[in-house]
């Protein structure tokens, strides 16, 4: 009998990799809804950029970095999440768009060994705000806080994220399990 080894790989410690989409999976989801996806990355940076199959516009971006964190290990910490104009004219919903530019930025921080993608949901205004925080409560993400300078953790929280608003958490592979049936069944059509 052959001793066990420990695999701390991200797939063995996150669950089964078959049951998640892979990057591939999405890549190719997105492609069939005529929306061409690139991720670049510069060291624990990344940018995805979406682009109308069509047009060549740019329809939408995000950007980050992948980070320790004390305690959490790596952290994918979304930076920004911008659609552009360009989405409206595509005949696809903003959420839509949203989820295949996001689903690459969080499929990275999982190949990267992230087990939590973090963001700030930014307050510009009342009506703004509440329509982003449920936007990216629809993707998956659950509020963890409000930061608004008013506390010395909130004043940390800003240097971090430039701003106030509405810390949102994610558990990685949970995201990818709930998104799983939209980029999977794109195989099977």
């Amino acid at each position: 009998m052959s001793p066990l080894k420990l695999n701390l790989s991200p797939s063995n410690c996150l669950g089964d990799p078959k049951s998640l989409p892979s990057m591939s999976d999405i890549l190719t989801s997105s492609r069939a809804r005529k929306l061409d996806l690139k991720i670049e990355t510069l060291g624990p940076f990344f940018r995805v950029t979406g682009k109308n199959a069509d047009t060549g516009g740019e329809v939408g971006r995000a950007e980050g970095v992948v980070r320790p964190w004390f305690g959490r290990g790596l952290v994918l910490h979304l930076d920004t999440i911008r659609l552009t104009k360009e989405t409206k004219g595509m005949d696809k919903s903003v959420l839509g768009v949203g989820l295949y530019v996001g689903a690459v930025a969080i499929r990275h921080g999982y190949d990267c060994g992230c087990r939590t993608a973090q963001l700030l949901a930014i307050y510009d205004s009342d009506l703004y705000h509440s329509k982003l925080v449920r936007f990216y409560r629809r993707l998956g993400f659950e509020e963890m806080k409000e930061v608004s300078g008013s506390s010395l953790g909130d004043m940390a929280d800003m240097l971090v994220w430039g701003g106030v608003g509405t810390r949102m958490d994610a558990n990685i592979r949970h995201l990818l399990l709930k998104w799983s049936k939209v980029f999977l069944k794109s195989h099977s059509s």
